[in-house]
């Protein structure tokens, strides 16, 4: 059966749209000025927060915190740490994602985007009123920080929250945003990756142990794989509005083959977590959702198929974090 037209992109309606100043979507270029959306609905704002990006807030929480059983040893673990350090990390995905909305649509990127629509981008809310939100979000996150600073009694750890609220807003906010020069990938590894779960880890025990560093680099790398599936999707987009990606940087076939590497590395490191806690090979049945993924990436031809892989990389994150947690702590 042919594919539905809408979801092939012509590089050439792309560059004809951003020339008249519309958006890079031709099916949106065409509808005109009366496809402009009405106020912004209850579903509209879930889909701002982006859950399919939420299991890369949870999977880092989920080993580390397992990592940090493994450190305390005989001692008790404290489940309201971990819940604490969940709300930090969920809370700040949530806020990441709609200040990525905010400042993308004033920008006016979002005017070239293919993906699902974007509440500042689509008209469907005022940028106000996007940047209310995620700045509650933000508070949110600094609220249970404190809140773990206190039970911890670790004060310098408001120092590592500012970095990671500071390092969330210039994403893409800000004069000069870090994920229009290439480096998104570089910053979600280290905070979506190294630092919650190490973080996780440390509430719990008060050390970092080899299991949180390096399950660390494990969920930091299939988090990047995630950002790079968003960013394959909206590569000839992103050049024409000046975002300068990672993927854009390297082009689509770079993309593509490094998209597998993030995917794939992760399932070394538990292979080699397994000869010290033999149930850490069950996390390699998670092959199942990543293999395809990297299959799909290697092979797309529509922004559809990359939005697959972007759920099942996720997928995939949220599976290796609890799967190696549990096999740490049991």
């Amino acid at each position: 059966m042919a594919r539905p037209k809408h979801q092939r992109i012509d590089p050439a309606d792309v560059n004809r749209a951003a020339a008249r100043g519309r958006s890079g979507n031709p099916a949106k270029a065409a509808a005109g000025p009366s496809a402009a959306r009405g106020p912004a609905t209850a579903a509209d704002w879930v889909a701002g927060a982006r859950l399919r990006t939420l299991p890369l807030a949870i999977a880092p929480v989920a080993l580390g915190t397992g990592a940090g059983v493994v450190a305390i040893a005989d001692g008790p673990w404290h489940p309201a740490r971990a819940l604490l350090a969940l709300v930090v990390a969920l809370a700040l995905q949530i806020a990441v994602n709609y200040a990525n909305d905010y400042s993308d649509g004033v920008r006016g990127t979002d005017d070239h985007r293919v993906g699902p629509a974007r509440l500042t981008g689509s008209g469907a809310a005022k940028p106000r009123q996007v940047l209310a939100v995620a700045l509650s979000f933000f508070a949110l996150a600094a609220i249970a920080g404190l809140a773990l600073t206190v039970v911890t009694g670790q004060w310098w750890l408001l120092a590592v929250g500012a970095v990671a609220i500071i390092a969330a807003w210039f994403y893409t906010g800000g004069k000069r945003p870090y994920g229009y020069h290439g480096l998104g990938e570089l910053f979600v590894f280290v905070f979506f990756g190294l630092v919650a779960t190490a973080g996780s880890a440390y509430v719990q025990a008060l050390t970092v142990n080899l299991e949180a560093w390096l399950g660390g680099v494990g969920v930091g790398l299939l988090a990047c794989a995630v950002l790079m599936a968003n960013n394959l999707r909206d590569v000839r987009q992103d050049r024409v509005a000046g975002k300068r990606t990672l993927a854009v940087l390297i082009g689509p076939l770079g993309g593509r083959i490094l998209f597998t590497v993030f995917m794939l590395v992760p399932f070394a490191i538990a292979g080699f977590f397994a000869l010290f806690y033999p149930t850490a090979l069950l996390v390699q049945f998670a092959l199942l959702l990543a293999l395809p993924a990297c299959v799909i990436t290697l092979w797309a031809k529509t922004a559809r198929e990359l939005l697959t892989a972007l759920q099942l990389a996720s997928l995939t994150a949220l599976a290796y974090g609890i799967g190696l947690g549990l096999a740490f702590a049991l």
